[in-house]
């Protein structure tokens, strides 16, 4: 069941404080693989940043072991390249950020729960789709 589906009739909201705009069908990401960054408390790795990515990024995570590159048909998973969006863990989008190597987010489709990890500003300066 969607995060939205336990929640009842409350909105799942952004980071913009509106309500959470989906992030990528092709290919179908998110924790739920819904199109959306939505979370729940099994979601331990906090998959809540919309990134587009890039192959600095994409380099960035393999060499740290997490290959969003290979596709893995048995998890039906075609791999990722730049330009795709995709729901990233919070913590190794600040990771990367901190290594100065940090995809863009959109920030409609960045879950609010994201600045529990990772301050609003930083979000801000990697934004596609400034906002206000």
């Amino acid at each position: 069941m969607s995060e939205a589906g336990r929640t009842g009739q409350r909105q799942v909201r952004n980071v913009l404080g509106s309500e959470l705009v989906p992030c990528s069908y092709d290919p179908v990401t998110g924790w739920y693989r819904d199109g959306c960054c939505h979370t729940d408390a099994m979601d331990a790795g906090s998959h809540v940043i919309c990134a587009r990515m890039t192959m600095v990024f994409l380099n960035f995570q393999f060499e740290r072991g997490n290959d969003l590159i290979t596709p893995r048909p048995e998890m039906r998973f075609r791999g990722l390249k730049p330009g795709d969006r995709w729901c990233v863990c919070a913590l190794r989008w600040r990771e990367a950020y901190l290594a100065g190597c940090a995809p863009p987010v959109l920030l409609e489709s960045t879950h609010a729960r994201a600045v529990d990890f990772v301050p609003l500003a930083w979000l801000r300066e990697k934004a596609l789709d400034v906002v206000g």
